[in-house]
């Protein structure tokens, strides 16, 4: 079954993204449904973004459930066989849907397909080394970023004991696990390399928050690269995975303990923090303690 925009869903996460957001779905075309899924919980931006776009229906998720549980409510409230997550901060070109739309009645069978990032310097895919890359034509690769990609519901739900985002991960790696999952199951993962986006890169949040998201980000990541790889190859590799990351951690804790510079003294206190949690089994129980 191909695409077509009466059987696609665009699902958005979001978390403090009233400033951002509106870009999005702009870029989108107002024939397709929209459901956003937002984790700030904030009910007069549910009312606000449900009165100005038509097609757009906000699900308050009642606290932040991070990425991966936020698009599996989403995907939860999908009625389609086809949903496109999208981060807030990703902007879509004027042909890109028309391109997925015309790939994917050449492409057959998929699990996932993507837009391709037009900043060539920041691919949003991991390309396996025994696939041949082509710039006009899709092609098949090992993973995607999870900030713009688009799941072919119907035929995974097909997949026996299938699971779509790992809700222990809060935020980072969760849609390599996804992926990973995926390709471990025969479904094939590919770019569109005719549909672009423009991904902001780290605007999805407001820059009033900017300082508190940060030491979040460097805790999450931290503790999603230790689970991500105790999970898919034991514990052994993941430690022997995060020794670099860990001494270095570790030495820039020190050096700006030191130098007494508070922000990156405390920045390297949550990578410590969020690499030994995640070593020893705890949940990624951290929050961002925002005040509004």
């Amino acid at each position: 079954m191909s695409i077509s925009r009466h059987n696609l869903t665009v699902i958005i996460v979001s978390f403090k993204s009233d400033h951002v957001i509106d870009r999005c779905i702009k870029s989108i075309d107002n024939t397709i449904e929209i459901i956003v899924v937002d984790n700030s919980n904030n009910v007069e931006f549910k009312n606000e973004i449900e009165k100005k776009y038509k097609n757009v229906r906000c699900i308050l998720s009642k606290k932040n459930i991070g990425m991966g549980a936020g698009n599996n409510l989403g995907i939860k409230n999908v009625i389609n066989d086809f949903a496109l997550i999208l981060n807030p901060d990703v902007v879509l070109e004027d042909n890109s849907i028309n391109e997925i739309i015309k790939a994917s009645k050449d492409i057959g069978e998929f699990g996932i397909i993507a837009p391709i990032s037009n900043k060539n310097e920041y691919p949003n895919y991991k390309l396996d080394k025994r696939n041949n890359f082509n710039s006009e034509k899709p092609f098949k690769v090992k993973s995607v970023d999870g900030y713009a990609m688009l799941l072919n519901l119907k035929r995974l739900k097909e997949i026996e004991d299938f699971n779509f985002f790992d809700e222990n991960f809060f935020l980072y790696l969760e849609n390599d696990d996804l992926c990973q999952r995926i390709i471990n199951s025969g479904e094939n993962i590919l770019i569109i390399p005719k549909a672009k986006i423009n991904h902001l890169g780290g605007e999805a949040v407001n820059p009033r928050y900017q300082t508190e998201i940060e030491l979040s980000r460097n805790w999450h990541w931290m503790w999603s690269k230790f689970y991500f790889n105790k999970k898919h190859y034991g514990y052994t590799i993941a430690f022997a995975k995060i020794t670099k990351n860990l001494i270095s951690a570790k030495i820039k804790f020190i050096y700006y303990l030191i130098t007494l510079n508070k922000f990156k003294r405390k920045k390297y206190k949550m990578r410590l923090s969020g690499l030994f949690n995640s070593m020893i089994g705890n949940k990624s129980f951290y929050r961002p303690k925002l005040d509004d």
